[in-house]
């Protein structure tokens, strides 16, 4: 395509840095995903660049806008809301309750009862219908933690068609019927470990810790053991904006920098386990997160599981990352997205509106009159989503 820059490494833009942005470069960041959102098509290597570099898509108001594109979800062509029909007869159907109820601290502190308690039934049928409409998905304790985040986000319709996409794309692996996928992505951590620190890699080893200390943070993207949810939605960014196995160099990148305290412990599973399944509060996200990222350019995932043996499993979600991309990459922007979700509804209008006319009536002159009123109240229309759009996405969403 022309026009176009050349394509990045699979997991993103440029290498991010450490800290916070700066007001300023919060401006032009804002200026470069507005830029890259209305491109034709979408320029999500600039989206995924913007969510990889430091402080991510700074705010819930640019992520409701961002993360369709990453994940290739078209917000004018959003599922239904689910309907209570979800919960009826589903074999997960208990098991999720108990999770959700389980869920209250993942919810804002001080949030009124009532609020949270509507939102804890609509996680329920969101879980529920993704995994109706996808009787090849397999629920997983954790699952729920990943859905609350999108909803909290984004909204119960906008959370369906986005954590859908994520089911069958970054987290398909973890929804086979059995642990052996989870394992297997599992097992891309110790060669990771053992390329950057020998040391390090040997003595966990000899201590037999094994990898299961991580297995929360790979299949909840670490919203299960973070308590601030601005850490949370930053990770987010990043993974979104990357490939499927960029949760796992984010661990290696967070045994790397606590190396010392771990070669401190005694060399036995235990201890290690202990230590590392405990993630402190007040790790530097960012570095962590540029560190993770240079990992993934230095350390291919196909370099190491030719070193590990890896590619003796067949790893859904690493075999569908490259398709998923190049149809990403071909999005087109909301304003042409409105444009052909009013002309649907236009056409529709007139339709109708022919539909009730008299077959005597149909005549040229009464059809320019009908399709004149139609056009009319199709721009009004626009006019309102347009600037609904602006500060109430989940209003917009309603309107279709």
């Amino acid at each position: 395509m022309s026009g176009r820059r050349r394509r990045r490494s699979p997991g993103g833009g440029g290498a991010p840095a450490g800290g916070e942005p700066p007001g300023l470069q919060k401006k032009q960041k804002r200026l470069l995903i507005h830029q890259a959102l209305t491109r034709d098509p979408v320029d999500v290597e600039s989206l995924q660049a913007a969510a990889l570099s430091q402080g991510g898509l700074l705010t819930d108001e640019i992520r409701r806008k961002v993360w369709p594109k990453l994940l290739g979800v078209n917000v004018y062509s959003l599922p239904p809301k689910p309907g209570r029909e979800v919960r009826q007869n589903h074999k997960d159907c208990h098991q999720v309750l108990l999770d959700v109820r389980r869920s209250v601290r993942r919810f804002p502190p001080g949030m009124h009862e009532e609020q949270r308690q509507a939102l804890q039934e609509q996680l329920t049928d969101i879980i529920l219908h993704v995994l109706k409409t996808h009787s090849e998905l397999h629920y997983y304790q954790g699952y729920h933690d990943i859905a609350v985040t999108l909803l909290l986000v984004s909204g119960e319709r906008m959370a369906v068609a986005l954590l859908e996409r994520l089911s069958t794309l970054h987290l398909r692996d973890f929804m086979d019927p059995t642990m052996d996928s989870t394992k297997h992505i599992l097992n891309y951590l110790m060669p990771i470990l053992q390329q950057e620190s020998p040391r390090l890699h040997d003595f966990m080893q000899r201590a037999e810790v094994g990898t299961i200390f991580a297995l929360s943070w790979l299949i909840t993207w670490y919203s299960h053991v973070l308590a601030n949810f601005q850490h949370i939605l930053r990770l987010y960014d990043f993974f979104l904006a990357s490939h499927p196995l960029m949760a796992v160099y984010f661990a290696a990148a967070i045994v790397l920098f606590r190396e010392e305290e771990v070669l401190a412990c005694d060399c036995d599973m235990p201890s290690i386990h202990q230590l590392l399944s405990q993630i402190p509060q007040d790790l530097p996200y960012e570095t962590l997160i540029a560190r993770a990222h240079q990992l993934f350019q230095r350390l291919p995932h196909a370099q190491l599981a030719k070193q590990a043996a890896l590619q003796l499993q067949k790893s859904i979600s690493i075999g569908t990352f490259s398709a998923f991309q190049q149809a990403a990459s071909c999005q087109r922007p909301d304003a042409v997205l409105r444009q052909q979700q009013q002309q649907h509804l236009t056409t529709s209008k007139a339709e109708e509106a022919g539909e009730l006319l008299p077959a005597a009536e149909h005549s040229p002159l009464v059809k320019a009159a009908v399709w004149g009123i139609s056009a009319t109240l199709g721009a009004a229309a626009l006019a309102v989503t347009q600037t609904a759009l602006e500060w109430a996405p989940e209003f917009l969403l309603q309107l279709f």
